[in-house]
């Protein structure tokens, strides 16, 4: 093929390769999470990435494109389908079709990968992976506190101290009694009160300034993309700047040395507004429920969390790690949030014509990992690769040595021949050792004619080899190498796994 003719191999803007090593960790650490979520009860759930667009309906993500953050595209018979977004329109989507057959509360888990239509940038991928935990058809605020309880029990089953993490809690209804107190209210400002809350929830990233600016007349970001803003005046956007305070600060105007203090100063900047104090009596009890079960050291109600997505109506809470790390321009950094989530009585609604209460809260995996690879928490190089079986010269070696690999995997013991090309068995213990192998298994015209095998360990190989000085005396000692009876084989390889755990 000539050179103009070749495709370029490239991987699309704004997602990822994972290798083996990565996926093998972030498979344990899923497995923990999900343990997590076992023992409080919930049972798992898998839903398809696919959804018709009208039942993800308005609730739509941030965005900076005109289609609606989502990627969507026409079936045969023109019915418009999207890829999910996130994992809780596709519940609600699930909870309403299965109602009646659903135990109520109805808890359940999902993991899965979610897209968003958005701009690419650094750590910001369009397709990621979510873990979520819901309940559905628990109207108190129990739930939510139960929610924020779990959050707290995930991050110190993956290794993260207390002190090194918190649980923020705020409630939709005191950010909805601020919006009606600077004359947000009604259904005719929606659009801006959404615009208000999704600047509110870029505090972490952009700051204090970068949100006055989206507050008011919008914002341009270091690529020169712009970004409308909600057209709040000075007064207003000092309303709304003075209950979310300065991450740099940090707190609020309102944030107070105790959940109790705190409430109090957010009812004084309600102006009365019933669905702000409704919204602050519900932090009450959230924060009642959190002390009498032990965890007010690790949640703790903050005004500054907002939560961008349009569909929350109540309590909304987010997981933010403190620890500092540094980022690879050697600059002090924090990871921030890296899982959030709130009530959403309404979203099941739509379906059903009926309220249907539910809460729950999402892990971003990635986000996750990431920060549990700066911690030291994640192992990404210690996987042992299979037993890999060489291959003689001759034909026959082929089906003996698929006979012995039939064997060790009869045994529960992972392995493989090696197929590639070369016969010689140098290049196939390299292959092996790229693998990762534990132990090769030998087996030459000789050895099969005296009813043995050569078995090498090539972990304690490595390590008595570092003594040896020349190639010569390897080749006289070779070190970890066994010959054992054909019949022998697998007690020999298991006995070699487990030395090495």
């Amino acid at each position: 093929m000539a050179r103009t003719d070749r495709l370029k191999a490239r991987l699309p803007r704004g997602f990822q390769d994972l290798d083996a090593a990565t996926l093998r960790a972030q498979r344990r650490m899923l497995a923990t999470i999900r343990e997590v979520f076992e023992r409080y009860g919930f049972d798992p759930l898998e839903t398809p990435a696919i959804e018709y667009t009208d039942a993800l309906g308005k609730f739509l993500p941030d965005q900076d494109r005109p289609n609606e953050g989502v990627f969507s595209f026409q079936d045969d018979d023109e019915e418009w389908l999207s890829l999910r977004y996130d994992l809780t329109a596709p519940l609600a989507r699930h909870v309403a079709e299965n109602y009646d057959r659903l135990p109520k509360p109805y808890r359940t888990y999902r993991a899965g990968y979610v897209f968003r239509n958005e701009k690419p940038g650094p750590g910001r991928f369009r397709q990621f992976m979510q873990f979520d935990a819901d309940t559905v058809g628990s109207p108190g605020v129990a739930a939510d506190a139960e929610a924020c309880m779990m959050a707290a029990d995930v991050m110190e089953a993956l290794g993260i101290k207390r002190g090194d993490y918190l649980v923020r809690v705020n409630n939709r209804k005191v950010l909805d009694g601020v919006m009606e107190a600077i004359g947000l209210g009604g259904e005719q400002n929606a659009g801006r009160r959404l615009m208000v809350l999704r600047a509110i929830d870029k505090l972490d990233r952009l700051g204090q300034d970068g949100v006055t600016l989206l507050l008011g007349p919008g914002r341009k970001d270091e690529s020169g993309d712009f970004t409308k803003g909600a057209g709040l005046n000075d007064d207003q956007i000092t309303t709304v700047i003075n209950i979310i305070g300065d991450p740099a600060t940090p707190r609020s105007s309102v944030q107070g040395d105790s959940d109790i203090v705190t409430i109090h100063n957010m009812m004084a900047q309600l102006g009365g507004s019933a669905t702000g104090l409704e919204g602050a009596r519900e932090l009450q009890e959230i924060s009642a429920f959190i002390e009498a079960a032990g965890y007010a050291d690790r949640v703790k109600i903050d005004p500054s969390v907002v939560r961008g997505l349009e569909y929350y109506t109540g309590p909304v809470y987010e997981v933010e790690l403190t620890f500092e790390t540094v980022n690879e321009k050697g600059e002090k950094a924090r990871f921030g949030s890296v899982a959030g989530g709130g009530r959403y009585d309404g979203l099941v609604e739509r379906f059903r014509g009926e309220k249907v209460p539910a809460t729950g809260f999402s892990i971003g995996v990635s986000r996750l990992f990431a920060a549990l690879n700066a911690l030291g928490r994640i192992e990404t190089g210690g996987d042992l690769g299979p037993v890999v079986v060489l291959v003689d010269r001759d034909e026959a070696s082929i089906a003996n040595a698929q006979k012995m690999v039939a064997e060790l995997r009869g045994a529960g013991i992972r392995s493989e021949m090696y197929l590639g090309g070369s016969r010689s068995f140098g290049p196939q213990m390299k292959y092996a050792d790229r693998r990762n192998s534990p132990c090769v298994v030998i087996q030459g015209e000789d050895e099969r004619a005296r009813g043995v095998v050569q078995v090498k360990d090539l972990i304690e190989g490595a390590r008595l080899s570092e003594a040896i000085e020349s190639r010569e005396e390897w080749r006289a000692a070779r070190p970890a190498q066994v010959e054992v009876a054909r019949g022998d084989l697998v007690a020999t390889v298991r006995a070699i796994l487990s030395r090495h755990g």
